[in-house]
């Protein structure tokens, strides 16, 4: 029987995530931990905790306790929110991942996962279709954690077969979770401004392409991948997930087809740095040979679901 601890279980993915592996594995055997409230409907659908991952002996005392066989470790300070407290943001997701390797190597976890990003990418490194090997020079101190992050990962894998999975996220968007501090933050806030408002006034220029993920086809790759048999993983640092692509005007336009009076400003912010230097689409054949990834949504599915379930929340 596997069980389950989700470190980070408030976050934008960790909600979902852990709702779905409930349904996989039981509701009890996923223990959801997080250093915030956790949501209702995770603290209501199984075993809930305050736990800080920094704190090293209580994470292992807990993992310990609960016969701990699998590690989802979604905690970190996102890309906007980490270039305001460089050094901070970088000791919390460096010192993270390292407790949670080293509670792998010691106890034998079956399985850890931790998500790495596109922000591992930089200015020098290919825009369109970038592939999953190439020039990695990212210039923030979330992608300079998150590339260093996937070394270590590799690293206890070859030195001590640690089974480190990870994935390089794009954009996530989701109706369930509001925005949490990330560059792509805006494709999360534009739908919650358009119904509340009718307007909104993004913080990057109307033609930043970017590549994204529909929450759903996010926690479906996340589990297939985890779930895949460990001999037909060809990487063992973080495999390209796409997603789609797509610009603030091509969402603001998608939005138009349900809410015609919609309307969209544009004033720039620190983060318009941050995306230039980000890809604007990603190759991810790696992960579909070798796993099988695939999607459902694209931009104009994606709106519709999410200006449906966002008017029944607001």
């Amino acid at each position: 029987m596997e069980r389950i601890l989700m470190i980070g279980c408030s976050g934008q993915i960790g909600t979902e995530l852990t709702l779905e592996l409930r349904k996989i594995y039981g509701d009890g055997n996923v223990f959801a931990t997080d250093i915030k409230e956790a949501p209702a409907e995770v603290r209501e659908s199984g075993p809930f905790e305050i736990l800080d991952v920094l704190d090293e002996k209580r994470l292992n005392h807990f993992a310990i306790r609960n016969k701990i066989t699998q590690v989802y470790n979604l905690a970190a300070v996102l890309s906007g929110n980490a270039e305001k407290i460089p050094m901070q943001a970088w000791n919390i997701n460096m010192a993270a991942l390292m407790n949670t390797l080293e509670l792998a190597r010691s106890v034998r976890l079956k399985k850890l996962f931790w998500p790495s990003s596109i922000a591992v990418f930089g200015p020098t490194t290919p825009k369109t279709e970038t592939p999953q090997l190439t020039v990695m020079e990212p210039n923030t101190v979330y992608g300079i954690s998150k590339q260093a992050g996937e070394r270590w990962g590799e690293y206890y894998h070859k030195r001590y077969c640690v089974d480190f999975r990870s994935l390089r996220y794009p954009g996530l968007i989701s109706y369930k979770t509001e925005a949490g501090g990330g560059t792509t933050d805006y494709a999360v806030e534009i739908y919650y401004e358009a119904i509340r408002n009718g307007k909104y006034e993004c913080f990057l220029k109307e033609d930043t392409g970017l590549p994204m993920m529909f929450m759903p086809d996010a926690i479906k790759a996340t589990i297939d991948y985890m779930e895949a048999d460990a001999s037909k993983l060809s990487l063992r640092s973080s495999y390209n997930v796409g997603g789609m692509s797509f610009t603030p005007k091509d969402v603001a336009e998608a939005i138009k087809k349900h809410i015609p009076d919609f309307e969209i400003t544009y004033k720039p912010d620190f983060r318009q740095a941050i995306a230039n230097s980000w890809p604007a689409s990603i190759n991810d054949d790696v992960a579909r040979r070798d796993w099988g990834l695939s999607y459902e949504y694209n931009l104009d599915s994606m709106t519709e679901v999410m200006l449906r379930e966002i008017r029944k929340k607001v």
